[in-house]
């Protein structure tokens, strides 16, 4: 029974990745047609389509598969290192035809980005119902649930269809739109996925214990105060350093968190969840978060990309200190 389900959860993520790949390769193709021949937009937007539909075949059954992916992606930093990867012109739809059909829709063209945020939120609790698909081999219970990807697939598919049935577009209207923000986003679509990898790296290669080292020179043992302002700092400019808290929480926490303040007497709960909300304070601060920062910029066509930065910063000081007294009180 396990197996069973698992194999077609799998075949589920794979067609899920395979979506991605058309819409990439769709935009490959389109950023052909415009008056300029955008070649290393055609290339790096045709190569991602190709890692999201065949990655995982290239490195399960074809000899130094990895190292093929390696260079693949080496490549499309190659692109946008040497900014080959640009806007095509592409025909959008009329001045007139938009205004209309805003007024048509209104409002109700949010409906389908909250409805993303809610479905991904009801499918990621259902492992919380704890259903038992039996155990592992190790004897541990396997609890059904949804993995990242079918989570957040699920509910985009369940958006889009929404937002069709809302306004009604033309097929080439919906390509032309998708293609074309899918390009002003630009290699910024990647870095969510490579951070999220270089966390991971991270934590594997023990990257915490240097910055534990490191602290231990410059934080004096016995002062929990300084140990927050350092778990609380560290926080923060490692998350901007790696783009996500999620990333930085483990390295930082392990390093700074673990000795410095919890084992000071600090409770690991508020410990914990201050350290990590005060990480979110980095990411306000910088481009790294680039789906936070400079993709809506992208999409809003700001006329400086750090424009959201700049109007976050003052908020995300006060938050900092704020969460340094918090933790200061609370945690002690």
């Amino acid at each position: 029974m396990f197996s069973f389900i698992h194999t077609h959860t799998m075949i589920i993520d794979e067609i899920i990745y395979g979506l991605c790949g058309l819409v990439s390769i769709i935009t490959a193709f389109i950023s052909l047609k415009g008056k300029k021949h955008l070649s290393g937009t055609f290339l790096f937007w045709g190569i991602l389509g190709l890692l999201f539909m065949f990655g995982k075949v290239i490195v399960l059954n074809v000899p130094n598969g990895g190292a093929i992916i390696g260079g693949l992606l080496i490549l499309l930093g190659v692109l946008t290192l040497t900014k080959q990867v640009k806007i095509a012109d592409i025909p959008t739809a009329e001045k007139e035809e938009v205004e209309k059909n805003s007024q048509k829709v209104g409002n109700k063209i949010f409906i389908p980005a909250v409805l993303i945020g809610v479905v991904a939120m009801l499918l990621a609790q259902v492992k919380s119902f704890n259903i038992s698909l039996g155990t592992n081999a190790a004897g541990k219970a396997i609890v059904f649930g949804f993995s990242t990807a079918q989570v957040v697939g699920a509910a985009s598919i369940i958006a889009l269809i929404f937002a069709v049935v809302l306004a009604k577009p033309t097929l080439k209207n919906t390509v032309n739109d998708t293609s074309k923000m899918l390009m002003q986003v630009g290699s910024s679509s990647l870095l969510p996925q490579l951070l999220g990898v270089l966390g991971a790296i991270f934590a594997t290669a023990g990257i915490g214990k240097i910055i534990g080292q490191f602290a231990s020179g410059i934080v004096p043992q016995g002062v929990p105060i300084l140990g927050v302002i350092a778990y609380c700092l560290g926080m923060v400019i490692f998350t901007m350093i790696m783009g996500n808290a999620f990333a930085a929480f483990t390295v930082i926490t392990i390093g700074v968190g673990v000795p410095f303040v919890i084992m000071q007497g600090g409770n690991p709960a508020v410990v914990g969840a201050l350290g990590m909300t005060c990480g979110y304070c980095g990411t306000l601060l910088t481009p790294m978060a680039a789906n936070f920062n400079i993709v809506p910029a992208a999409i809003l066509e700001t006329e400086n990309k750090y424009t959201l930065i700049k109007t976050q910063a003052f908020m995300s000081v006060a938050l900092i200190i704020v969460h340094i007294i918090l933790m200061s009180i609370f945690a002690f």
